[in-house]
């Protein structure tokens, strides 16, 4: 089969197409997936420059989100037969190809239990690009923040992958949102998807907005997925007693944690890749129904996903780098054609 390597860590020029073997099914319980399409996703850009948890087990195929049709499965498999069509938030972490494989391949394997049914009326490409934000959004705000209806709650980046789906399920759940976005066309889509009051960060001061937007309290709730002085300067646009649930890393001095205990904040954090790094296998399962969850929503009309981009299999390291220049708007799928894989591809090592 066709499929994107990770040769070594490095920039995107480490991606090559090249022919490998199908991976065989590790146990009976697993499933062959023929992938029709792999979602982009920042963490595999970071993880191709800087392989944190396989670092000695290259080459890799990187791509945590797929979607695709099960061409084979185990002889316990119980919940998919062949010819279903499924998605999945699964591999991908740079592993050996022993390991978890990725979805920048034409074929993936994984266990049934990790493993949703897609949404009926999403297409199988745009199915791609669901599953890690959707898990990230619904952990930060429905487990982490425990949103609730009639709360305020500001998102940031609310245009990009995570946050486009963060705006529709606080919608959903019935709060008040505040978003913040980079220019006047990401304005218009995070009204469009349900937040009430926007905020052009790069313009105005989105804690002072933010505080006037709630009568001088705070927002109940702040979910920052851009990290660094952002997430430092959110400490003051949570309501007293409110929280701040972040995906990056912290960098609080002294200063700013005693601001946080201040303002009896909590402060939670979202890496949704907790439970296969950890290899926590009902945690796994658990995400499974999230993305069982969000399919209903999906099929009701209620959530939908924002592909901006399209790209064949063999044009992975031109994602890797629109992601890295940034101010994306939704989401980046590599599509998985066996026509456009059978041709030579210029410039990825074929």
């Amino acid at each position: 089969m066709k499929a994107i390597l990770m040769t070594a860590a490095g920039n995107a020029d480490v991606l090559q197409l090249r022919e490998i073997a199908k991976p065989e099914l590790p146990s009976p319980h697993h499933l062959r997936v023929k992938l029709a399409a792999a979602g982009v996703n920042p963490i595999d850009t970071k993880l191709r420059a800087n392989p944190v948890y396989h670092p000695d087990k290259l080459p890799a195929i990187l791509g945590c989100d797929g979607a695709g049709i099960v061409a084979e499965t185990g002889g316990a498999v119980t919940r998919f037969k062949p010819g279903d069509a499924v998605y999945f938030c699964n591999g991908g972490l740079g592993g050996n190809l022993g390991d978890e494989p990725g979805c920048y391949a034409e074929y993936t394997v994984l266990h049934e239990d990790y493993c949703a049914a897609k949404p009926a009326n999403l297409s199988l490409e745009d199915s791609a690009a669901l599953p890690l934000a959707l898990i990230t959004a619904w952990e930060a705000l429905v487990e982490r923040a425990n949103l609730q209806a009639g709360q305020t709650v500001l998102i940031h980046a609310a245009a990009g992958g995570v946050g486009h789906v963060a705006v529709q399920l606080a919608h959903h759940l019935g709060a008040n949102i505040a978003a913040t976005v980079g220019d006047e066309k990401k304005l218009g889509l995070a009204h469009g998807l349900g937040a009430e009051k926007i905020i052009e960060y790069r313009e105005q001061d989105f804690v002072q907005e933010t505080l006037d937007w709630t009568g001088g309290k705070g927002a109940d709730v702040v979910f920052d997925t851009v990290g660094g002085e952002t997430f430092l300067r959110s400490l003051n646009a949570v309501r007293v007693g409110g929280k701040l649930v972040t995906l990056l890393s912290t960098p609080l001095a002294l200063a700013d944690t005693q601001l946080a205990r201040l303002r009896n904040l909590s402060l939670c954090y979202e890496l949704m890749l907790t439970p296969q790094v950890m290899n926590l296998h009902d945690e796994r399962v658990r995400q499974r129904k999230i993305l069982e969850a969000g399919a209903r929503l999906v099929e009701a009309g209620r959530l939908g996903v924002l592909v901006s981009h399209k790209l064949p299999l063999g044009q992975a390291a031109l994602a890797h780098r629109m992601i890295e220049a940034g101010g994306m708007i939704g989401k980046i799928v590599l599509t998985i054609d066996d026509r456009a894989l059978a041709a030579p591809c210029e410039g990825c090592g074929t």
